[in-house]
C-alpha cells in the first residue's frame, strides 16, 4: 500500500439543491475592498510588523484607494493597540475611510476593543467564533445550541458597549469562523440568531462576513455556499455579504470572484496575498482581473512596483518573478511564436480601439510597465523576437527573408551563452554574419545618368585597388555588371530592402540584399551615411561571403535559411 492513501480524505459535503443562478452572470463593478493585511497578513509573519512598518503600510493601503481597513487584534496585541491610537491620536484616518478590528467574542477583549477606539470616527467592529463541525465537536466539545450562545452573547456585549459611545458611527460584523467547513443551514442559523440582536436595517445594515478559513474544494463549491446563503438569510436588505478566501487549494482569487457572481457585495484579502498557510485572497490579482474585462476596479494599481516594494520591506516577503499581473516577467515572451504574434499584434493596434494584442490581456503601460521587457531573445526565441528587439532598440526592419537567415545564429549565440542576448547582442551577430568587408571593401564610386546609369567604382582588395565600369538601372545592378565584366561571376539581386536608421537627413541607412552568386543564396547586410554607399556595402558583403565559402569548398553557413 502507498503512503500516499487517498482513501483517509472525503470530499466536501454538497451544498443543498437550489435556484443556482451565478454561473450566468457577469460583473459589473468591483466590490467593497477591504484590506488585511495589518492583521491577517500581520499575523502570518515569522516576525510580526513593528508599528513603524504597520504605518507604512497603512499610507500605501490609503494610496491605492482601499476603504475599509481591518488594523488589527487591539485586544490581543500591544503593537496593535499601540497602532489603533496612533491612528486615531495622530488623526490618521481620512474621512473616507472606515478601519475594522477583530474580537473574539469574550466580554473583557471586547471592552478592551472598545477602549482603543475611543476618539474614533467610524469603525467595524469585527466579532468571530468557529462554527465549524470540527471546532464544535473536537476543539470547543460544544453542540450547535452552545456555539450559537457564545456568538449571541459576544453580539449582545458588542451592542451594550457601542451604546457607551453614542457619538461613533458604529458598523458590526460577524464571521462564523469556518464558515466553508460548517453545515450551510448551521451557518444561516447563528447568523440570524446574531441579527436578532443586533437588528440590522436598510440605514444600518450589518456586514456577515463568511469566510474560507480553510479552502476545502473548488471555487464553484465556494459559489453555491455563497449563493444559498444570499438566497436564504433573512432581511437580505440589511445585510453586506463579504467573504474572506484563503489559498490552501490554489483557488482564493477564483472563488472570491464566483462568490461576487453569486451575490457576495464586499472582500476581503491582503495586497499580493500575505496571509496564513498559502496565503489570503490577492487584491491586487483580483482588482486586476476585473480591470481587464474593462471594470473598473476603483482601486489606483497604476504603480504596482511601489506596492512591490512596500510589501516585500514591511513583510520581508519576495513577490514571485511570475505573479499574476505584477511580476517581474508578467509581459516577457521567449518564446519565438508569442513573440511573433505580439510584434505583429503591437503594429497593428490602434489607439482608439479596444486592447487586443496576442500574449497581453491588458497594454502593460497601464501599471507603469513599457515594452524594454516585453520581448526577450534567448534559446528558445525565434525570429519575431529579434526583430521586435531590432527595430525597438535600433530602428532596425528585417526583411522576413533575413529574419530566417539570423534566427539559427542569434539562437546558436544564446546556446553559447547560456543566457538571453541583448538587442545589442543581437545587432552584433547579424553584422558579424552577414557584413563582411574583406577582402574586398569599398573604396569610392561615382554614378551617371545617361540612357542607362552607369557607375565607376573604386574597390580595394588587400593593398590591391580595383577600378570597374558598369551600366545598368540602378546603383546596385550596375555594380553587379561591372563585377561580371571584371571577374565572369554572375551576380544577381533576388531581394533588396533598405532604409533609414533615424528621422534626421544625418541618420545612417541600413541596406539588406538576397543575393544569387554563380548558383549560391547568400544574404548580407550594411550601414552607411547614405543608401547607395549602404547598398553598394551589402553586395561587397555578400561577394565576400560566397568568396570565403567556395575557397574552403564549404556552403554558405546561412544560406538554406534565407530560403526557408
Amino acid at each position: 500500500m502507498s503512503a500516499f492513501d487517498h482513501r483517509k480524505y472525503r470530499p466536501a459535503p454538497r451544498v443543498p439543491a437550489f435556484n443556482r443562478q451565478w454561473p450566468d452572470r457577469e460583473l459589473t463593478h468591483a466590490p467593497i475592498w477591504v484590506s488585511e493585511d495589518l492583521r491577517d497578513g500581520n499575523q502570518a509573519l515569522l516576525e510580526p510588523m513593528t508599528v513603524e512598518q504597520k504605518q507604512r503600510f497603512w499610507h500605501q493601503i490609503i494610496k491605492v484607494g482601499i476603504k475599509e481597513v481591518m488594523v488589527g487584534f487591539p485586544s490581543a496585541s500591544q503593537p496593535d493597540y499601540d497602532f489603533v491610537r496612533w491612528l486615531i491620536e495622530e488623526d490618521q484616518i481620512p474621512d473616507d475611510v472606515t478601519i475594522a478590528v477583530l474580537v473574539q467574542c469574550r466580554e473583557h477583549l471586547i471592552e478592551k476593543t472598545f477602549a482603543s477606539l475611543v476618539g474614533v470616527k467610524r469603525a467595524i467592529i469585527h466579532l468571530y467564533n468557529s462554527t465549524s463541525t470540527i471546532q464544535r465537536e473536537r476543539v470547543f466539545e460544544m453542540d450547535r445550541e452552545g456555539i450559537t450562545d457564545i456568538a449571541v452573547q459576544g453580539a449582545t456585549w458588542v451592542k451594550t458597549h457601542a451604546a457607551q459611545y453614542p457619538n461613533v458611527d458604529w458598523r458590526f460584523q460577524y464571521s462564523p469562523e469556518s464558515f466553508s467547513s460548517t453545515e450551510i443551514d448551521f451557518s444561516l442559523a447563528i447568523c440570524e440568531a446574531v441579527m436578532d440582536v443586533w437588528q440590522p436595517t436598510p440605514d444600518n445594515p450589518c456586514i456577515l462576513n463568511l469566510p474560507t478559513t480553510v479552502e476545502v474544494a473548488g471555487p464553484h463549491h465556494h459559489a453555491d455556499q455563497i449563493e444559498y446563503f444570499c438566497q436564504h438569510i433573512s432581511r437580505r436588505d440589511s445585510v453586506i455579504i463579504s467573504v474572506h478566501t484563503h489559498n490552501d487549494r490554489g483557488g482564493a482569487v477564483a472563488s472570491a470572484e464566483l462568490a461576487l457572481l453569486a451575490g457576495a457585495d464586499r472582500v476581503e484579502g491582503t495586497l499580493l496575498g500575505n496571509g496564513e498557510r498559502t496565503g489570503n485572497m490577492d487584491i491586487v490579482t483580483l482588482a486586476m482581473n476585473l480591470y481587464s474585462q474593462g471594470i473598473d476596479p476603483a482601486l489606483d494599481l497604476s504603480n504596482p512596483d511601489e506596492i512591490i516594494q512596500v510589501v516585500h520591506e514591511c513583510t520581508g516577503i519576495a513577490i514571485h518573478p511570475r505573479h499574476p499581473w505584477v511580476g517581474e516577467m508578467v509581459y516577457t515572451a521567449f518564446s519565438g511564436s508569442h513573440q511573433d504574434a505580439i510584434r505583429k499584434s503591437l503594429k497593428h493596434q490602434k489607439p482608439d480601439e479596444p486592447w487586443q494584442v496576442a500574449y497581453l490581456p491588458i497594454d502593460p503601460h497601464d501599471i507603469g510597465r513599457d515594452y524594454q521587457a516585453v520581448i526577450r531573445v534567448n534559446s528558445q526565441s525565434g525570429k519575431g523576437g529579434m526583430a521586435f528587439l531590432l527595430e525597438r532598440d535600433y530602428g532596425i526592419h528585417l526583411p522576413r527573408w533575413m529574419m530566417l537567415a539570423l534566427a539559427p545564429h542569434v539562437q546558436k549565440e544564446s546556446e553559447r551563452r547560456n543566457s538571453e542576448l541583448s538587442s545589442a547582442m543581437v545587432r552584433q551577430v547579424m553584422f558579424d554574419q552577414f557584413a563582411l568587408d574583406a577582402p574586398l571593401s569599398l573604396a569610392d564610386y561615382r554614378l551617371s545618368k545617361g540612357h542607362q546609369e552607369g557607375i565607376d567604382i573604386t574597390l580595394r582588395h588587400g593593398t590591391e585597388t580595383l577600378r570597374l565600369s558598369g551600366t545598368g538601372n540602378g546603383a546596385m545592378s550596375s555594380f553587379t555588371d561591372a563585377w561580371k565584366q571584371h571577374t565572369g561571376s554572375h551576380v544577381a539581386i533576388l531581394d533588396y530592402s533598405e532604409h533609414s536608421l533615424g528621422g534626421s537627413s544625418e541618420a545612417n541607412a541600413i541596406a539588406f540584399v538576397q543575393l544569387n552568386i554563380d548558383g549560391q543564396r547568400v544574404c548580407a547586410v550594411a550601414e552607411d551615411s547614405d543608401t547607395v554607399s549602404a547598398s553598394l556595402k551589402a553586395v561587397l558583403s555578400g561577394i565576400n561571403m560566397a568568396s570565403m565559402a567556395a575557397s574552403s569548398e564549404a556552403p554558405v553557413e546561412h544560406s538554406s535559411m534565407a530560403t526557408a
